[in-house]
């Protein structure tokens, strides 16, 4: 009965909730971050430019109508010839236009320019996708961090707990002063206030990473202890220059707008260039009388040509414009040189990042071995009368202390090697799967 009762309970029991991975988070923040979101509906309205421009290479159809009343009265001054009358005069008809440019120069430029427009589109919605890869990576690992940080406090204050409390026995028996009592007592005092900060940051990362997604996750996978951080491929820091000099989604968005600039130039000479177009036209009037005769009519025009326009003189409004033209491509070239070197500088930067990060993460395994080691000797050392209470409180410090920065330079490290494919324009999401491989199931 008692088995059967343990089962039942256990059935009822709630079920803990499966810990969240890093693809998870990414795929909810791309479902719910407005900044993504704006960015895709933009990507839609900057694809709209390529049927706009080729709307202007194609046929119009336009179709009017009319429908009026008028009253007309003569009031004749020699009534034999014309005598005078009033008659109310109902008219209506249509028009039907067709036009088919034949050439517009001005018009083929724009077609070619809404193409470099569309395209520039999907470089900017490339780049927002790598920022929101780049910010739910980062917000992942502030939280993890954080957390990490938490639980290292937390055991740093138990293990200070256990010296003060071996300190005040110590004391009792008169083994070690007071001095060692108070010491214990003012780390541990520390140690619950930086609880409480440590708990506070917790918090903030958590709710900073439920504004990206719209999600409160009750736990996040972590890092296995066994990861193996390795260099990037391929590992020279020039190649990634290159890369990021060429592909990178800063670069390619000013390159097409530097295209567009020129485009634009040519656009705007244009100008000068002449206009011919096929018109066809077909016009019905009724009217139940006129001015000359109480007749009605039905009057059916067609008509078909060509129509030619040269701008001769607009007050010198095109080689104005044609000048302001030449300037934005000067400036569009200047800004695409910018980019450039901006991304040159952050792929320099990021891949440093990455090489320091994993140099660091390997200095600071061997500093963890040590400062446990040392952590040891001075128990030891306390234990037998060679060391004092503050040798063995410090030593703890810098185990705790080497533990928090070790994986704190994991997570700087993997995030800058994610800044860096970012930089060169290669980061996808299936870099974010493999990094989510990483963490510990």
């Amino acid at each position: 009965m008692k088995r059967r009762l343990a089962i039942a309970l256990l059935a009822c029991a709630p079920i803990a909730a499966a810990a969240e991975n890093l693809t998870q988070v990414y795929e909810d923040a791309r479902a719910y971050d407005a900044q993504f979101g704006a960015a895709r509906e933009a990507l839609r309205a900057g694809l709209e430019r390529v049927p706009q421009g080729r709307a202007l290479l194609l046929p119009s159809l336009n179709l009017s109508a009319n429908a009026s009343r008028s009253r007309t009265r003569s009031d004749s001054k020699d009534e034999t010839v014309q005598p005078s009358f009033e008659r109310d005069i109902d008219s209506y008809g249509y028009a039907l236009t067709f036009t088919q440019p034949l050439y517009r120069r001005q018009n083929w430029l724009q077609a070619d320019e809404g193409e470099v427009q569309a395209k520039q589109a999907e470089f900017q919605f490339g780049q927002a996708r790598q920022d929101l890869i780049l910010r739910a990576a980062q917000a992942y690992f502030d939280v993890l961090a954080a957390r990490d940080t938490l639980a290292l406090v937390r055991a740093q204050k138990i293990a200070i707990a256990e010296q003060l409390a071996q300190a005040k026995r110590n004391f009792e028996v008169g083994t070690a002063t007071i001095t060692d009592t108070h010491e214990a007592q003012a780390r541990y005092d520390l140690a619950v206030a930086q609880e409480i900060s440590a708990q506070n940051d917790v918090e903030v990362r958590r709710r900073a990473l439920q504004q990206l997604t719209g999600k409160a996750y009750g736990e996040l996978q972590g890092l296995r202890p066994d990861v193996k951080l390795s260099p990037p491929d391929p590992n020279d820091m020039q190649s990634w220059v290159d890369l990021a000099e060429k592909q990178s989604y800063s670069v390619l968005v000013q390159d097409a707008a530097a295209e567009i600039a020129g485009l634009e130039a040519k656009r705007t000479s244009a100008g000068h260039h002449p206009t011919l177009d096929l018109v066809a036209s077909h016009n019905y009037t009724s009217q139940s009388a006129s001015q000359i005769s109480s007749a009605g009519s039905d009057i059916n025009t067609s008509s078909v040509g060509l129509q030619f326009a040269l701008p001769l003189y607009q007050g010198g409004a095109i080689s104005s414009r044609e000048r302001e033209a030449a300037y934005n491509l000067e400036r569009a070239k200047q800004e695409l040189e910018n980019a450039r070197r901006t991304s040159a500088l952050a792929s320099r930067q990021a891949y440093l990042a990455v090489i320091n990060g994993i140099a660091q993460v390997s200095a600071l395994e061997q500093a963890l071995v040590s400062s446990q080691s040392a952590l040891q000797s001075n128990r030891l050392g306390y234990e037998v009368g060679v060391r004092i209470n503050i040798d063995v409180l410090n030593a703890q410090q810098q185990v705790f202390s080497t533990r928090r920065d070790l994986a704190v330079a994991r997570y700087n490290t993997i995030t800058n090697f994610l800044k860096l494919k970012a930089a060169a324009g290669a980061l996808r999401e299936e870099d974010l799967a493999e990094v989510n491989r990483a963490l510990a199931q």
